[in-house]
């Protein structure tokens, strides 16, 4: 049984004269309880070399985790890739865990990224293992752009879909700040997966869990809507992302995929509606579907609704109390504007798309929705993104926070996965500094699921109550000194009150001075090596440098670039005395030689040494 409820985000609409309404429609699965199915689980990971050292060590780390909630008639793979494709755990019962966690323990980072080859290797274990009553599922992580093997988008993403289709659903997972955040969302979408942003790579595992509880809460698949709009009602947006499709009456179907259990799924429309008389007004009949578990078995259970709108005089209209439901619509509405502003800046509409966002801002904040704390930070988040967006200083990691907040906002209805976002903003570097707290009140920015949280350090208040705070100038283990704090009218946060001032702590280093430019200089020098790769110095991290292996080509040992950002197929310059097959190395620089299809290293090498 699905049942479904709608609200208005007015609960009486004039009569008169044609209007917009939004509207917020849930579905939810309503069964007593729900069993938990089994899985059919794929672990796709990129073991590639700019997956080299602590990236890859927590995404194992993360999977070894996995195994650990794993029940034994769960199904798990592992696939792992880089230029080439290895299942180094081949589909079986997850019933010896060491065993299992060992053969992941054993992985090393590589070459480059073959994704589309360790994606489809991960769904031909699904297929090969294919069962309607489990969860059958690929867990794609990656942490870079395909440069080998498919590579287009496009490809990737219908073959995402066509193999949904199949019934093999793909999860994408981004790992740090390397990753095409347009794929692994469009392939998610095209999948009816998820998509999650693992900013912080000490988050994978926390992330790895919450798709696992997911898993493990699905309680129906393929929910489809069709819109039947009655005469004189327009549909105008979709509020929440589906995949959306015509029939032959040109109705529009939207396909919103997964239902969990305990979790309405949420669609958000924009209607508009011709004038209407007072009374009660048919705005539309949903006709939806979905494949439900229903007595130990996948059933498709469909059915229809009708959704009525009341229509009031104008004075009764005005009168009548909001509906609640203003708040979620609210924030779809701005994962809504979130989305068309990036749009436009991408487009180099920057003065428009900082518009499009400030006046949502003005708007919340004339409906007094900044007295509720998630629309608060919300709104703190909205006046960040047009900040950067009218600098032109968006940047990759405020696109991939921007690209997030919006999916997740616009697919699902957790609290743990909106408004995520860690990145700090140079703001916080430039701030004034005091040395000690005087009369006023410390607070503290630190980390919690994914998002910047501001706490009160100071005697006299309420620790465990968030302080809303510029998001500009948020940054994790920051501490500062304002003048005051105020409860919010509904006492459940703070708001800050007065000037803000970074706090640093006499004696202490201060971790926020603003960075230095690197002393390191482009030479453009070659490098030269010692008299054997055993003569050069060791390191376990790549930082800013730049990651090379040696690798068999015929007779000979070439040198290549792994990291992200270079052809992997161009020859390079590179001492011979230290090339080994298979080793990877740490340079300072690559230039582009002369001819301009080849790479010459310059500066100091370094052996990569795969942490243990």
């Amino acid at each position: 049984m699905i049942k479904t409820s709608y609200e208005f985000d007015q609960s009486i609409l004039p009569a008169g004269s044609s209007l917009k309404t939004n509207i917020l429609l849930r579905f939810r699965v309503d069964i007593a309880e729900s069993p938990r199915r089994n899985l059919n689980l794929s672990l796709v990971i990129d073991r590639s070399g700019s997956m080299a050292g602590a990236p890859l060590h927590h995404a194992l780390k993360a999977a070894e985790s996995v195994v650990d909630q794993l029940e034994p008639n769960d199904i798990l793979s592992v696939v792992v890739y880089d230029d080439e494709v290895d299942s180094v755990v081949p589909p079986q019962p997850v019933t010896n865990k060491a065993a299992l966690k060992n053969s992941i323990h054993k992985v090393r980072a590589g070459g480059i990224t073959n994704l589309s080859g360790g994606w489809l290797k991960g769904c031909e274990h699904v297929k090969t293992q294919l069962d309607p009553q489990k969860i059958n599922r690929v867990l794609l992580l990656t942490d870079g752009h395909a440069n080998m093997g498919i590579q287009d988008p496009k490809i990737l993403t219908a073959t995402s879909g066509q193999k949904a289709e199949e019934g093999i659903i793909t999860t994408t997972l981004g790992f740090g700040q390397g990753f095409n955040e347009d794929l692994l969302i469009g392939m998610a979408r095209a999948a009816t997966g998820n998509f999650y942003f693992i900013q912080s790579i000490d988050e994978a595992t926390e992330v790895f869990s919450i798709e696992l509880d997911s898993l493990r809460a699905v309680v129906g698949q393929n929910l489809k809507v069709t819109l039947e709009l009655a005469d004189g009602v327009s549909l105008v947006d979709t509020l929440s992302l589906a995949k959306v499709s015509q029939n032959d009456a040109s109705q529009a179907i939207l396909t919103l995929g997964e239902l969990y259990e305990g979790e309405d799924k949420l669609l958000g429309l924009s209607l508009a509606i011709a004038s209407a008389q007072v009374g009660d007004l048919p705005v539309m009949k949903l006709h939806y579907s979905a494949d439900v578990v229903q007595d130990d078995l996948i059933q498709n259970i469909s059915g229809t609704a009708d959704v009525i709108a009341k229509i009031g005089t104008v004075e009764e209209a005005a009168f009548a109390s909001t509906s609640q439901i203003i708040l979620e619509l609210s924030r779809l509405t701005i994962a809504k504007a979130k989305e068309t502003a990036l749009s436009l800046a991408e487009h180099g509409k920057h003065q428009e798309a900082e518009e499009t966002l400030r006046a949502l801002v003005k708007d919340l904040r004339d409906k007094g929705l900044n007295e509720n704390f998630e629309i608060s930070e919300e709104i703190d988040q909205l006046e960040y993104f047009a900040g950067r967006i009218a600098q032109k200083a968006l940047g990759n990691a405020g696109r991939k926070e921007m690209r997030d907040q919006t999916y997740q906002t616009m697919t699902r209805n957790r609290s743990d996965l909106v408004g995520r976002g860690v990145t700090a903003g140079d703001e916080v570097y430039a701030m004034p500094i005091v040395n000690e707290v005087g009369s006023g009140v410390e607070l503290h920015c630190v980390r919690e699921g994914g998002k910047l949280r501001v706490k009160v350090v100071s005697a006299g208040y309420d620790s465990t109550k968030n302080v809303q705070f510029p998001r500009a100038i948020r940054a994790e283990g920051a501490r500062y000194v304002v003048e005051g704090l105020e409860l919010s009218s509904d006492a459940t946060f703070y708001r800050v009150r007065g000037d803000i001032t970074r706090f640093a702590q006499p004696g202490e280093t201060d971790i926020f001075v603003a960075p230095r430019q690197s002393n390191f200089t482009n030479t453009g020098k070659a490098s030269k090596g010692p008299a054997s790769a055993a003569d050069l110095p060791s390191t376990d991290s790549v930082g800013d440098s730049i990651l090379v292996q040696c690798v068999k080509d015929g007779s000979k040992l070439r040198a290549r670039v792994v990291s992200d950002g270079y052809e992997p197929d161009w020859n390079m310059r590179f001492p011979r005395s230290v090339r080994e097959e298979g080793m990877l190395y740490v340079v300072d620089e690559v230039k582009t030689a002369p001819d301009g299809k080849s790479y010459i290293a310059c500066g100091e090498i370094k052996r990569f040494v795969q942490p243990t």
